[in-house]
């Protein structure tokens, strides 16, 4: 088991997510971003290391105005070296890492523009694992979309785009069960067309299933993954205390945790925990679970 955080590490000084505004786009801006980017980039993954955290989502605004029609410069080419060097720490320490689009990748859209400015934006996020090196076991999660009035034509729709694909994107993509449109049955629903591995939200399937207890949540998002996607991966998040449903904690709650682990031991995962302070909450979990064999096991 491999526990990590999304995007931002809280105890640096960096981050690997700055951009600037359209309207000072320059060539000379830009390099000067990407490299500030790449650079904190590989000063987390060295944090990470050090620290025994081997599991890490990396920012979607890597590259400012990656897939906008301004971009003009091939920064494939120029920062090739760049990636190929965070790619070698990555393998070498034996890390797993994910990417996840923004709201605004939404493969089902009925918005043709919003349609294919994802594809736009799902191949910059295989661009960026490929420049890596990274084998299939690097995902690239997303969320089935929206609803539009009918759902069933909603998740068609999902799964002929999903299968027209290049396979380059698809041997990458990975969906994720949310709190209030798509549960993990309609996930396994679009499985069964196109055999896409699911994440299981635990804190989303608290808030919108079918009846299913998380054990048998487990059994059946297990069976959605195979030798090439890796070990399945699982997102860990708790209420907010005094926020609205659907609200991630700001800070890991060691007796829910606790209790997680505890109900989870038949299975073997990868564990992002979508807590607010980050690196934070995956330290005091690795406290926590220190016994537990398959942590042990990395």
């Amino acid at each position: 088991m491999k526990i990590g955080y999304p995007c931002i590490n809280l105890s640096l000084d960096c981050r690997s997510s700055r951009t600037f505004r359209l309207k000072n786009y320059s060539e000379k801006r830009l390099k000067e971003i990407i490299k500030s980017n790449l650079d904190c980039l590989l000063n987390i993954l060295k944090y990470n290391k050090e620290n025994r955290i081997h599991f890490f989502r990396i920012t979607s605004d890597l590259i400012p105005f990656a897939s906008h029609s301004i971009m003009n410069f091939y920064w494939q080419k120029y920062f090739k070296s760049d990636f190929w060097q965070i790619g070698q720490f990555i393998k070498k320490n034996k890390m797993r890492i994910t990417m996840h689009p923004g709201q605004y990748t939404v493969l089902n859209s009925i918005n043709q523009k919003v349609y294919k400015n994802s594809l736009l934006d799902l191949a910059y996020h295989v661009e960026v694992l490929d420049l890596m090196e990274l084998d299939s076991k690097a995902k690239i999660q997303i969320h089935v979309g929206g609803v539009y009035q009918n759902k069933q034509e909603s998740i068609n729709r999902f799964i002929k785009r999903y299968n027209s694909l290049d396979d380059n994107i698809k041997r990458r993509l990975i969906i994720e069960n949310d709190e209030k449109s798509y549960n993990l049955n309609d996930c396994l629903q679009i499985h069964k067309k196109t055999e896409i591995p699911i994440v299981l939200d635990v804190y989303h399937h608290e808030c919108f299933n079918s009846g299913e207890s998380l054990s048998e949540a487990f059994k059946l998002f297990f069976k959605t993954w195979y030798d090439e996607d890796g070990i399945p991966i699982v997102h860990y998040s708790s209420q907010k205390v005094g926020g609205k449903k659907g609200n991630h904690a700001n800070e890991i709650d060691l007796n829910h945790f606790e209790q997680f682990i505890k109900n989870t031991l038949d299975f073997n995962f990868d564990l992002m925990l979508e807590i607010k302070d980050k690196e934070k909450s995956v330290l005091k979990a690795m406290k926590l679970i220190k016994n537990d064999p398959r942590f042990n096991s990395d």
